[in-house]
């Protein structure tokens, strides 16, 4: 593929920051609609996340103006038609449905326009900063299809029946606000801001022991597929050897000495 045609296909780059992986989608002349190309790369920048030992979390955002404008349909339906797997065999599914998942978390900013799989890809990320100016839509049916990327699941999880079905069923547009009042995200920030206060949030986290903030995602992700009982099942086990590790020594050793501990992730 040429330059010319590689611009116009779009693409997603990720770029180590520390232990932060900023994964970034790059195709603001067509508001960032998603190619086929740019879903294997996204898979692909998810499954260095995981496989990388020294990115900790990651950070979703987009390059210009908008997050998403959905995917680029004429390009991606004949694939949708013929049901092909838009996330390579192996590789990390970015909307979290399928094997293998990820164990690492990534939180997610958002801007302008957020429609489809730009809201499933923040709803399956774990922490959401939305600009104030976000435009939200999950207008599958107004295409004659049904959301598949984890929305009609999600929402219903994060907002109860009734708020997730008038967004589901009418496919109208919601602002930033609604996004925060069915917990679609997490914070609202002045717009400009959002990337910012994405990175201080995943920074914060990757300050803390790698090993237990995988732990408390999977235990919180068991609770919820697997339910209450499950996740309780697994509590002392799971307590029982990140106590063994090198990293909950370190905890009780600068608790001790009064000083910010080091973690190294083992």
């Amino acid at each position: 593929m040429n330059a010319t045609a590689a611009a116009t296909e779009g693409s997603v780059r990720a770029e180590s920051q520390g232990h932060l992986l900023h994964i970034v989608i790059d195709r603001p002349a067509k508001l960032n609609g998603f190619t086929p190309k740019m879903l294997a790369e996204l898979a692909g920048a998810y499954t260095r996340l995981e496989c990388e030992d020294a990115a900790r979390v990651g950070v979703l955002s987009a390059q210009g103006a908008h997050f998403t404008a959905g995917l680029d349909l004429p390009k991606v339906a004949p694939l949708i038609r013929r049901g092909d797997n838009l996330v390579p065999a192996g590789c990390i599914d970015p909307l979290d449905r399928y094997p293998p998942r990820r164990a690492k978390p990534v939180v997610a900013a958002v801007k302008g326009i957020t429609y489809t799989i730009g809201i499933e890809l923040m709803l399956a990320a774990d922490i959401v900063v939305a600009a104030s100016d976000c435009r939200f839509a999950q207008l599958e049916v107004r295409r004659g299809i049904m959301a598949t990327g984890g929305a009609t699941l999600r929402m219903v999880e994060r907002a109860g029946w009734g708020n997730a079905m008038v967004h589901l069923l009418t496919g109208d547009e919601f602002d930033a606000a609604a996004a925060l009042r069915c917990n679609y995200v997490q914070e609202v920030v002045p717009a400009g801001q959002e990337l910012r206060r994405a990175i201080a949030i995943a920074e914060r986290i990757a300050q803390q022991a790698p090993l237990a903030v995988r732990a408390s995602r999977a235990s919180a992700r068991t609770g919820l597929e697997a339910g209450f009982d499950a996740a309780v099942a697994e509590f002392r086990a799971v307590n029982s050897g990140l106590s063994e590790t090198a990293d909950a020594a370190e905890g009780v050793r600068s608790f001790l000495e009064k000083r910010p501990p080091r973690f190294l992730g083992h």
